[in-house]
């Protein structure tokens, strides 16, 4: 679900379950969880959203926060920067000569945003023959908040930043987003489903929440 707060589109999953509160939870990735009683309305959820819109909206910025980088970013020859969980020299990931900072920032992204997507569409290929299922189809995109999503159309969206992680983070996140085609919620036999292809996907969470801010330019 979907829902504008302080001018910004936020999004959210509903799990509905035995329970008698409805409660919130965002996780240090962004992702937003509500959880609520079974046949709870809409407008009711809409509403417990709307009515701790101010605390959301502060933890989304927190988050965005941890992830700007710690340092200014050397847009040079000599400036590293991640691929795939290493480090590189800008010169080794782009053409470098005669190119200005801002030229130089723009070619990067390409680069992030072309291997992401080689590095994804492969990755699929493998995980959704085990898990035997098959996505409508994937799109590359820049997000603060989200590693990856899924709709109800079975369309996944991934962050281009995925690129700088290492290639077993990139499954974990490849695995999890598959897994909302088997279950669009975050269910315990959603998790089941997961650990059963990456049994340590904690630990991949783990590194995305502590090693995200490093993953930006």
């Amino acid at each position: 679900m979907k829902i504008e707060l302080d001018n910004r589109q936020i999004e959210f999953h509903v799990e509905y379950g035995p329970r008698k509160k409805l409660s919130i939870q965002i996780y240090p990735s962004g992702l937003i969880i509500v959880k609520a009683p079974k046949h709870t309305e809409d407008e009711v959820i809409m509403n417990a959203v709307r009515q701790q819109g101010d605390k959301i909206v502060k933890q989304l910025r927190a988050i965005e926060a941890a992830r700007t980088p710690s340092k200014i970013r050397e847009y040079e020859e000599e400036g590293k920067f991640l691929h795939l969980g290493k480090y590189y020299f800008l010169h080794e990931l782009i053409e470098t000569q005669g190119r200005t900072e801002e030229e130089l920032r723009a070619d990067l992204k390409k680069f992030y945003f072309t291997s992401c997507k080689k590095v994804i569409s492969e990755r699929i290929k493998i995980y959704q023959k085990q898990l035997k299922v098959t996505p409508k189809s994937f799109v590359i995109e820049e997000s603060r908040t989200k590693w990856g999503s899924c709709n109800s159309a079975k369309q996944l969206t991934f962050n281009y930043r995925l690129a700088m992680a290492p290639i077993e983070v990139i499954d974990y996140v490849v695995i999890h987003e598959l897994c909302h085609l088997l279950h669009m919620n975050h269910d315990r036999s959603f998790w089941r489903r997961v650990g059963s292809i990456m049994k340590d996907y904690k630990e991949k969470e783990a590194y995305l929440a502590r090693y995200g801010h490093d993953m930006s330019l």
